[in-house]
């Protein structure tokens, strides 16, 4: 029996030292990012809305489209009426977010060069780089302040530079400020003399971007309104006749479901297609 125990706890030990040849890997934990969440976050930022994050805006359009639904299907007594309806309110908050951070958008867009060259200024003149981003709270274009007071906040209230950093970004929510921030951020751990190169190309570059992308709008314009103008149009006619029973009674029909259903199907391939040949791709977010 002591034999056993004896050769037991020597398998034992020598399983141990081969296990200890073989760490296993530490993985940190890590959230899962998507990529279609974490756009509706950045749209509620540049919309304004900071306090609802994507959970609370899917909840609002769940919230809307079961009230429209259920005051469509009092009013109209047509399932497939009250549901198309239904669908169109929970989509409205969605629609609304999305417009107000595509404006945001583009004003950023034309004001990002004159910050970038208040920095590279603030930079020449001998001032560190937070002091640099804390004048853009006063000096730099109005869009851009109430971002950078917050940093310059956070800076003075903690000292940590780059912690600041990380909430700037997320507080712009821009792929331009994501570029910024890495570049200052990279500007003031390593050091080097070409910072001010780099923000001058920079600014170049924004400048010439925004002048081309702000032509080809002006030109494609008529694309996307005409798009949204042929979504609209059958649901407004839809809605008026709503407003007289008698044009609905086609619809508690299986036939009249299946017409609006395909009429629903078809105008949304229609508009996603149109807006994609009129829209110009947005910058994605690569340095969040």
């Amino acid at each position: 029996m002591s034999g056993a125990m004896v050769g037991l706890t020597l398998g034992l030990g020598l399983a141990c030292i081969w296990w200890s040849f073989w760490p296993r890997p530490e993985h940190a934990p890590q959230r899962r990012r998507i990529a279609l969440l974490d756009g509706l976050d950045d749209d509620l930022v540049l919309a304004g809305i900071r306090a609802v994050r994507w959970p609370g805006l899917l909840a609002v359009c769940l919230i809307g489209g079961t009230i429209v639904l259920v005051l469509a299907l009092a009013l109209t007594r047509v399932p497939a009426v009250s549901l198309a309806f239904a669908v169109m309110a929970g989509a409205l908050p969605l629609v609304v977010v999305r417009a107000r951070a595509r404006r945001q958008r583009s004003r950023l867009r034309e004001v990002w060069p004159d910050a970038v060259d208040h920095i590279a200024s603030g930079v020449r003149a001998g001032l560190s780089l937070p002091e640099a981003l804390i004048q853009l709270g006063q000096r730099g274009p109005s869009e851009l302040r109430p971002a950078f007071e917050a940093f310059g906040h956070d800076y003075r209230a903690s000292g940590l530079f780059t912690d600041s950093l990380d909430r700037l970004k997320e507080r712009m929510a821009d792929p331009v400020a994501d570029r910024l921030v890495e570049a200052v951020r990279l500007a003031r751990e390593v050091g080097g003399s070409d910072l001010g190169r780099v923000l001058r190309t920079l600014s170049t570059f924004l400048r010439e971007d925004a002048r081309s992308r702000a032509e080809l709008e002006a030109r494609q314009s008529w694309t996307v309104n005409a798009a949204r103008l042929a979504m609209v149009a059958p649901w407004v006619v839809l809605l008026l006749m709503s407003t007289r029973g008698t044009a609905l009674q086609a619809y508690r029909e299986p036939t009249g479901v299946v017409i609006l259903v395909v009429g629903a199907v078809l105008s949304v391939v229609a508009y996603q297609v149109m807006v994609r040949i009129g829209r110009l791709p947005e910058e994605q977010r690569v340095l969040r």
